[in-house]
């Protein structure tokens, strides 16, 4: 049930998130185009990328909300962390495709100044990306999902590349004298979204790759599994993520001379105390070894 109402909220909040891009690209974009602003188009192009995230978020979430089943024993989540790569992917080739529109541009006689109208467009989005920025972040985080995190941040940086779009925009038409401070704008909002991309991308590259859970968590959970009665040590831990949830398999050391049924008992102890523990991880399997001394 709480799965579901989740689902809804996220929905919910992705709809929005695509209705106010979708508007935001168009107004950008004519107030760039009548308004003369290399820098405010190329802002609208990164709101129109965050409508295609949108889009791909939200078909993605019907599958990686889903419980684990035979064939996906371990879930879904790895749906996620795909997702996640791809809205990194996009953002990579929008700040090239940007960068480089303004490049080529550097070499053109400049032919028109900026008017006011792409100023309010650069102002409108700066305002609207930071409102949706805070609401889709937040519950990205109270759900602890990387994939709206990551499109919370589409929406912050959105809102941060129009602050040099609006100050490009503004400084063309306070000081008309300065050739290219527009396309200088451009450029900039390229760099931001450079740089966002290879925030949202790495962390699920290194998933993929089998990252392991940080040195405290791991020591947290070796410490929790000593301090259970009857565990004579703990070693042989191997952890890894699935979205943002950890699985990890343990070897504990018991008395050799105990019966499977005690040994099994302090097996579950340890599993239970972990997992109360370590809130993030999602199963941890225990395995039981005799001393050998």
């Amino acid at each position: 049930m709480e799965q579901k109402s989740e689902l809804k909220k996220t929905q919910l909040i992705l709809s929005v998130g695509l209705i106010v891009n979708l508007i935001l690209s168009a107004i950008k974009f004519c107030g760039g185009y009548f308004g003369n602003s290399k820098a405010l188009i190329a802002d609208s192009i990164h709101s129109l990328s965050d409508s295609i995230t949108d889009i791909i978020i939200m078909a993605g979430v019907l599958f990686w909300t889903k419980p684990p089943d035979a064939e996906h024993p371990y879930g879904h989540r790895r749906l996620e962390t795909i997702t996640t790569l791809i809205l990194g992917f996009v953002l990579l080739c929008a700040s090239f495709a940007i960068g480089y529109d303004a490049l080529t541009d550097l070499d053109k006689p400049k032919n028109s100044i900026p008017k006011e109208i792409a100023l309010y467009a650069a102002l409108l989005s700066i305002i609207s990306k930071e409102i949706l920025y805070r609401i889709t972040n937040n519950f990205g985080k109270k759900i602890k999902s990387p994939a709206l995190i990551a499109n919370a941040w589409h929406h912050r940086l959105d809102a941060l590349s129009s602050i040099p779009a609006f100050f490009a925009v503004a400084g063309a038409i306070l000081l008309p004298e300065i050739k290219y401070i527009d396309i200088a704008g451009a450029l900039i909002v390229s760099v931001f979204i450079f740089q966002a991309s290879l925030k949202i991308l790495w962390p699920g590259l290194e998933e993929i790759l089998g990252k392991g859970a940080s040195q405290n968590i791991c020591n947290n959970i070796i410490k929790t599994a000593k301090n259970i009665p009857d565990v004579i040590d703990a070693e042989k831990l191997r952890t890894r993520y699935n979205g943002l949830k950890i699985f990890a398999d343990l070897n504990i050391i018991v008395k050799g001379d105990i019966s499977v049924k005690k040994g099994y008992t302090i097996a579950e102890s340890v599993k239970k105390q972990i997992m109360k523990k370590n809130p993030d991880i999602e199963d941890i399997i225990i395995h039981v070894e005799p001393d050998k001394k």
